[in-house]
Formats: C-alpha cells, structure tokens, sequence
C-alpha cells in the first residue's frame, strides 16, 4: 500500500482561510469607496457577499476523518468451538447441574451460531478455570495478531506515526492498561495521547471510533489514531445457576479488531472509507434500559452479566428514539416527505410508528449481531429484508457474538463479497449496555477489496447459508 507523505498541520489551512476572509473584507471596502458603474459595483458587490456568507462555513467545517484500513482477528483452527466442544466442556464442568447443562445447550442451539466460532483458550485446558493469565493471553493473542497485519498492510510506522491509541474492552482492565501493553509492544513515542474505555458493552466498538474522530477533529495538527477493540470471555464466564446470567456462555466468542483512523488529507485516496457522520444516544435515565443487561453477583455470589428477558424490547424501544434523531440527517428529502405525509394522513387512526426506509439512505448496513432475536427484532423494526440482514446473520453464524468488534467482522464479509462500490454509503449500528446505541454513518472511497487477511477469506464461497 502505498504510503503518502504527511501534509503539514491543518493550522496552516486555517490560516489561508483567514487570509481569504481578509482579502475579502478589503474588496468589500474597495468596492464602497470607489466610483465603480453602478451595474459592475452591484455584480461585485453580491459576489463578495456571496463569498463572506459561505466563509464562516469553510471556517467551521468538521475536518475529514477516514478510515485507512482494518483487520480482524482469527483465531488459530484449534479453538473452534462446535457444539460437541461445548457439549464437552460444560459436561466436565463440576459446578453445573444437569438443568443448568440442558439450558444452555437449548440456548446454543436456537442461537443462531455455527460451528466454526471461537472460544477462549482456557475451554481447551483440561482443567476449565478462567484464570488472569488465561485472559491476558486472549487479550494478547488478539491484539497483537490484528494491529500486526494492520501495520503491515498501511506501512505504519507505530514508533513515530501513531499519534492517538484508543483501545475498548467491556469487562478486562488491568492495571497497567491494555493501552500502555500496546504503546510498550510497540514501543511508541512518549507524547502518544492513549485513553482506555471500558464497561461500554458491544456498542464500544461504535463508540471508539467515535471518540477517535472527535479527538482527531479538535486537533490542530494531522495524526493518526489506532483504535483496538477487544473484549475477554475469559473473565465474563459465569460459574451459577442464574438462568439470565448463563446465555452469555452460550453466545459470546472470540473476536478483535483493529483500524486506523486518520485526519490527513494526504491519505484520502487510499483511505477504504470517510466518516460521514455519527450519533449516540444513552438512555440509561430509564430504569428498565439501564437494567436490561447488568453485571452483578447471583445469590451465591458468583458474577456475571445478566441478560434480562426486557433487553429485546429496550433495544425496540430505543432503537426507534435513536432512529429518530439520526433519519433526518441522511435520508434523502423524498424520504422524509414521505414519512411526513404519512403521519399527516393517519388522522385519528390507531398509533402506529412510521418508519423511515434507510435502504434509501444506505447501500449496506453493519447490524448489530447481539444474537438471532436481536437481529430479528432489529430487521422488523426497520422493516429490513432478509437481503440487507445477511451479513448480520452470517456473521453471527460464523464468528458468534464477538462484542465490541461485531461490526468490523460484518465489513470484512462485505469486502469479501466485493459488493460496496466507491460512493456507497454504509451504516455501522450496535448496542450497548446502559442502554446505549450508536451509529457510525461511511461512505466508501474505493471499491472493496478481499486482503490477505479476511477473516472470511477461506469460507466466503459458502456464505450466504440456505438455512440459518
């Protein structure tokens, strides 16, 4: 890939602006103190008016963020977890019972995932104990595989052009940070800018991305930022008996990725993608939101995260308010006519929701792969086709609930599809516990491309799956 050199610091653009603004502000003065004709000194004065309007725009204009590249995670062949894995581990598993057994291989099975997912390592050991070292190596092992072939494909040099690290995992926080294990891998200057989140649920991912741009957007200078998002199943085992707190055993497997994310100007025609636009809503002032997915201790004190039977309709519920806030900035205008006239024609008829159709907005969609009844209930509140939940399901088949970096494997299965097309608009959308959602709105700057390290590079032939 081919490596540009950076530009110099966006303060420099700021100040041919003001120059701009200046050379304008003395034509102006020219033009009402100098005895033009009275049709020239009107056509000048009106351009110039014209240009003095428009500046303050140019002025305050968000600097572009782009996408450079990414790369997932796959972990190696022997950590595939099938259902006799599973069968087999939780039948060696001394603490639970032949109910607790049958409700989780009943949950396994109506998940919607396959037999090619990834489990932790510490499923493999003979002894089963999620241990820290058994963490510290999930989190390694994905980490360094993912930022490893992303450097490798940009050129980055991560010692003198990495300029921001974001890293989000949901639940694994050790002390020095996972960010400081990445700047001392990698061995990064002294005034790299690190910030590690966490507790922020399969909506980090988003949420990262998001923070990176902010970040690279009230800067004054052109950098670069390596945004990693990770999550550990290591640690989110749940020993008990607690039936909610148990469908995240059967759900969650091992995923990870890593993008960069840049501001420099330089990098536009190489960049897969630009960011558009993105929008989070929180609403954790709601009782049931905050309280939909929770982590807290059983009634013999053992942890997990319990997954409440109220999280499908939350994620309905507050869908539908977030939804309202980013359709109108990016349906086309036909779009939301429409919905007006809709809702004007209803009169006194039953309350029923108009919802917007975002395929007119968006090309492709990253749905949040939380489980089967949440993209199910995702597609019948969007009103979205089996067509445009694909990815969604295939993903979820392949790779399982990979948390935070859910939506990074939904865009590898649509560059190995090869279906976005330079111009496309893509919508990456997650949950998140709190109750969070956000969105990430793309646009792509180049037709996708299948890279060497896809993780869907040696199965893409037999996806889309007839039955799911």
């Amino acid at each position: 890939m081919f490596l540009p050199k950076k530009m110099k610091p966006l303060k420099k653009i700021q100040m041919l602006k003001m120059s701009i603004f200046l050379v304008l502000s003395f034509t102006t003065f020219l033009l009402s103190s100098t005895p033009f004709p009275a049709n020239l000194c009107l056509s000048l004065s009106c351009a110039a008016t014209a240009l003095l309007t428009i500046f303050p725009f140019l002025l305050t204009r968000r600097q572009p963020v782009f996408l450079l590249n990414y790369s997932c995670y796959k972990p190696p062949p022997h950590q595939k977890c099938s259902l006799e894995v599973a069968k087999s581990f939780i039948h060696r598993h001394a603490s639970f019972t032949p109910s607790t057994v049958d409700f989780m291989l009943g949950i396994y099975l109506k998940s919607g995932l396959g037999d090619q997912t990834y489990a932790p390592p510490f499923i493999f050991d003979k002894n089963g104990v999620p241990t820290l070292k058994y963490a510290y190596q999930e989190a390694e092992e994905g980490i360094f595989a993912a930022v490893d072939k992303l450097l490798a494909k940009t050129l980055i040099n991560p010692s003198t052009d990495i300029d921001v690290v974001i890293v989000t995992c949901g639940s694994f926080s050790p002390s020095p940070s996972l960010a400081s294990l990445i700047v001392n891998r990698y061995k990064m200057r002294t005034d790299v800018k690190t910030y590690n989140l966490s507790g922020m649920g399969c909506s980090s991912g988003v949420i990262a991305v998001d923070t990176a741009a902010r970040v690279l957007r009230s800067s004054g200078k052109v950098q670069n930022a390596l945004v990693v998002i990770t999550e550990s199943i290591t640690l989110n085992w749940y020993d008990g008996d607690s039936r909610p707190m148990l469908v995240t055993n059967c759900i969650f497997r091992v995923g990870c990725a890593a993008t960069i994310v840049t501001n420099d100007p330089s990098f536009r025609r190489v960049a897969k993608m630009e960011l558009v636009d993105s929008v989070r809503t929180h609403q954790g002032s709601d009782d049931s939101a905050y309280r939909a997915a929770y982590q807290e201790e059983d009634h013999k004190g053992n942890t997990g995260i319990s997954l409440t039977k109220d999280l499908i309709r939350v994620a309905g519920v507050h869908l539908r308010e977030h939804i309202k806030i980013l359709a109108p900035r990016v349906l086309p205008l036909s779009e939301l006519i429409r919905c007006i006239y809709s809702v004007l024609a209803r009169n006194d008829k039953p309350l029923k929701h108009v919802v917007p159709d975002f395929t007119k907005a968006f090309r492709h969609m990253c749905i949040h792969t939380g489980g089967k009844a949440v993209i199910e209930n995702v597609a019948r509140v969007l009103e979205l086709s089996d067509e445009v939940t694909e990815p969604a399901r295939m993903s979820l088949n392949r790779f399982g609930n990979t948390s935070s970096s859910l939506v990074f494997y939904e865009l590898a299965y649509f560059e190995a599809k090869k279906r976005a097309k330079k111009g496309d608009k893509m919508w990456m959308l997650a949950f998140g516990t709190g109750f969070k959602v956000g969105s990430l709105v793309w646009e792509w700057l180049q037709d996708s491309k299948q890279e060497l390290d896809n993780p869907w590079m040696d199965c893409i032939q037999d996806y889309p799956l007839k039955a799911w």
